[in-house]
């Protein structure tokens, strides 16, 4: 793995754990940041993969962009539209003023992004802790 690529993956693991950590925060626990990081951790592993097969990624946080790029060169990355357009949304939509993610919505983010994580790691010849 060449090290662009392998900067953005721990960049990514970056994300995961700060999801991880501030979905079981006893004192206030922020959700809106536990969506907003488990969106930005599948979409750093998505631009990963594409530096990966020599694709520069566009500056885009659209999830479901980047994996129409990656359909081509990775046919066996089939993650469900509905995850990918679903962790877009919350992911970026908590970023302002009217719009806030509630235990749930957190929830679902993390496990999404978790088993998003797994499959593009493998793709990446990466172990998954």
């Amino acid at each position: 793995m060449n090290g662009t690529v392998r900067e953005w993956v721990e960049k990514a693991e970056g994300d995961l754990r700060t999801a991880q950590r501030e979905f079981r925060a006893l004192d206030r626990p922020n959700y809106d940041a536990v969506c907003f990081h488990a969106q930005q951790c599948v979409e750093k592993l998505m631009k990963a993969l594409l530096m990966h097969h020599q694709i520069t990624p566009p500056r885009t946080h659209d999830l479901e962009r980047l994996f129409d790029l990656l359909k081509p060169v990775v046919p066996t990355f089939a993650p469900s539209v509905e995850d990918i357009r679903s962790l877009t949304t919350t992911g970026m939509a908590v970023r302002y003023p009217d719009e806030s993610a509630d235990q749930e919505d957190a929830r679902q983010a993390l496990e999404i992004c978790e088993r998003l994580r797994g499959e593009l790691l493998g793709m990446l010849g990466e172990e998954r802790e």
